[in-house]
């Protein structure tokens, strides 16, 4: 069964003085979150961005997709920490996110440096939000085990 998720945005005003909010319908764990053009570009100063909660739902879902596959090679972690850094850039004239830079720090029984970089390189390939973003934008992961 296919799982649908909901979020929505309001927006006033134009591009560059306007500002709006989204909500994540589907949870309501968040409302009305401020969301400008300036937080997007420049400075966030309390404001979010679409690049921002990507860079949440990137690091949330290759913490899952590693998670599972180490646990498949015999090696469940006790912990990863995983951040993404999403980079929103003018490419031409126009703007572009043109990477996601994924950073695992984790505490694996068993794990060698060897397989754990592995296994993040196909928890890279393989979460669904890389398979969004592959041929669109460039992806990195660096996997570090915390001895």
């Amino acid at each position: 069964m296919a799982a649908v998720r909901s979020a929505s945005a309001t927006w006033s005003g134009d591009l560059m003085a306007g500002n709006g909010t989204v909500t994540a319908n589907s949870s309501g764990l968040f409302n009305d979150l401020p969301v400008s053009w300036a937080a997007r570009t420049e400075e966030p100063e309390g404001k979010t961005s679409p690049e921002e909660l990507l860079a949440a739902a990137h690091a949330s879902c290759f913490a899952m997709a590693l998670s599972g596959g180490l646990a498949r090679a015999g090696t469940p972690p006790d912990e990863l920490h995983v951040s993404a850094d999403v980079t929103f850039d003018k490419v031409g004239d126009g703007w572009k996110v043109v990477s996601s830079a994924l950073q695992v720090l984790g505490r694996v029984p068993g794990a060698t440096a060897e397989s754990f970089q592995a296994a993040a390189e196909a928890a890279r390939d393989g979460c669904p939000i890389s398979g969004a973003l592959t041929g669109n934008v460039e992806l990195s992961v660096d996997a570090t085990l915390d001895e």
